[in-house]
């Protein structure tokens, strides 16, 4: 199948750049890689039902909050181990709650203002 070629390269491509970068950005990389696996498909079925005589179809957008997370996330762990080791020190159990309360919270309204926004 000569027509895989590309999406074999794209792949090993994404792999190759995954190991260079490590798994913080796998996320991304993954995202990056379906989007072009999706692109070729939806152009593969189209010249198939082009060939049938089917009208072409207009794609879907996809959509990429996912990846507008991840700055989120890993700021909230970065900050979040050094802020349980101050809250468990300074206040125990109550301050460590409280921390990470605080954190979930913040995550969640990133979240909710991403979606909102995407």
């Amino acid at each position: 199948m000569p027509e895989m070629r590309p999406i074999r390269d794209d792949l090993q491509a994404t792999l190759d750049a995954r190991r260079d970068l490590g798994p913080d950005y796998e996320a991304a990389l993954v995202e990056s890689f379906v989007e072009r696996l999706d692109a070729t498909i939806a152009a593969r079925v189209q010249a198939e039902l082009g060939g049938h005589g089917v009208a072409p179809v207009k794609p879907r957008q996809r959509q990429g909050n996912g990846a507008a997370m991840i700055p989120v996330a890993l700021g909230s762990m970065g900050l979040g181990i050094p802020l349980t080791a101050i809250a468990v020190g300074n206040s125990g159990l109550v301050g460590l709650t409280i921390t990470w309360l605080a954190i979930v919270a913040i995550n969640v309204a990133a979240a909710v203002a991403i979606m909102r926004r995407g």
